[in-house]
């Protein structure tokens, strides 16, 4: 990863590359090495073919790029897999690059109408952006579950002190419950600190043959199973039956069925808080707490590093930074080669996760 900050001073490219040759070192690999690229974006990145090209691939290399956001951070390792478990690629560099905070930002929608199908039915009504979409489906789940503010400033409490023991982090300070009652809101019932961060920066992996990984970088994790998908619901509220239900709701019961495990095999949880009820909703859907306690489950300091079930030791998108999920899934990475931010005993298998609303993905990580 490159330096998360507000003001890279870079261009996408710039860190994109970056990140790609300080991944590629960690793998003990080069640039010579690696004939797939794979990332993905929303108009707001380095292309791939330019990436490829400042890292002087050799030809031919398999490159693609697909639009889309964080249901991507997951699913992407699925796509690289893919290429080489079909023989199209033997080594697939991925990465995620943007300014998010001094460049293009994703909470920043014009306000008009007729650019899109679906923002005709929710633009006039004030949904002027992701916050407000799903600000309604937090307030729908929460009303539902009984879950109050003091759920969410658990979360964000609990994010901010891991992030005060990850120097990347961008907000390391620790936040009190009183002060959490006194940020403003953003979108009901949805505080300025329950929202992840706009940041600049980039993050790369490296995904290759585990016969290659055993040789060059001993104890790489695997790529053990991977899901994509969803149903209507948050992303397009006119077509939800359900408002309140997220992708993790969907693809809990067939990650677990591909990957051949249970939520007691989980050791490590990398879950996608772009908003703070997010890690709310994923722990009770994932199975990792019981139905209806995810809030008391995070207040009794399960989550910690010396909890039950870890979750977002690096801070996560609300305190380290937000480079669309791919950090999280490079601390899944180092927790499982035991090098992590704040390193839990010896984890077996981690979960990480990507969200888009009612559509998103999971991917289940294993030590190598």
């Amino acid at each position: 990863m490159t330096e998360l900050s507000r003001l890279s001073g870079r261009t996408e490219l710039q860190l994109a590359v970056e990140a790609a040759r300080d991944a590629l070192a960690d793998a003990h690999m080069d640039a010579s090495s690696v004939d797939a690229v794979l990332t993905y974006h929303l108009n707001d990145s380095a292309p791939v073919n330019n990436v490829a090209a400042a890292l002087r691939l050799a030809d031919p290399v398999w490159t693609n790029e697909f639009y889309g956001g964080g249901t991507q951070a997951a699913s992407i390792l699925g796509d690289a897999a893919m290429l080489i478990d079909s023989g199209l690629a033997s080594t697939v560099l991925v990465y995620r690059a943007l300014n998010g905070r001094s460049g293009k930002r994703m909470g920043q929608t014009a306000l008009r109408l007729g650019s899109s199908g679906n923002e005709q039915f929710t633009l006039p009504y004030g949904m002027l952006g992701p916050v407000h979409l799903f600000a309604l489906a937090a307030q729908r789940w929460m009303y539902e579950t009984r879950a109050t503010e003091r759920d969410l400033a658990a979360v964000v409490m609990r994010s901010r002190e891991h992030a005060a023991a990850n120097p990347r982090a961008v907000l390391r300070t620790p936040v009190s419950a009183e002060e959490y009652r006194s940020n403003p809101y953003v979108a009901t019932p949805l505080r300025r600190l329950d929202c992840c961060l706009e940041t600049d920066g980039a993050a790369a992996l490296v995904v290759t043959r585990a016969e290659v990984a055993d040789v060059v970088r001993p104890g790489s994790p695997r790529i053990h199973a991977v899901v994509r998908g969803g149903g209507p619901g948050s992303t397009t509220m006119d077509k939800a039956a359900d408002v309140g239900r997220i992708f993790s709701a969907y693809l809990a019961e067939p990650l677990y069925k591909a990957a051949g495990m249970t939520p007691d095999d989980v050791d490590v949880a990398q879950l996608y808080d772009a908003y703070s009820f997010l890690v709310l909703q994923q722990l009770e859907d994932f199975g990792l707490c019981p139905r209806g306690q995810a809030g008391a489950f995070v207040r009794d300091g399960q989550t910690g590093l010396h909890g039950s079930m870890p979750v977002n030791l690096n801070g996560g998108l609300l305190s380290e930074g937000y480079v669309h999920g791919m950090n999280n899934v490079a601390e899944a990475v180092r927790q499982l080669r035991g090098d992590g931010t704040q390193q839990v005993p010896e984890p077996q298998v981690a979960l990480c996760t990507g969200f888009g609303g009612s559509y998103g993905s999971a991917a289940i990580l294993v030590r190598g």
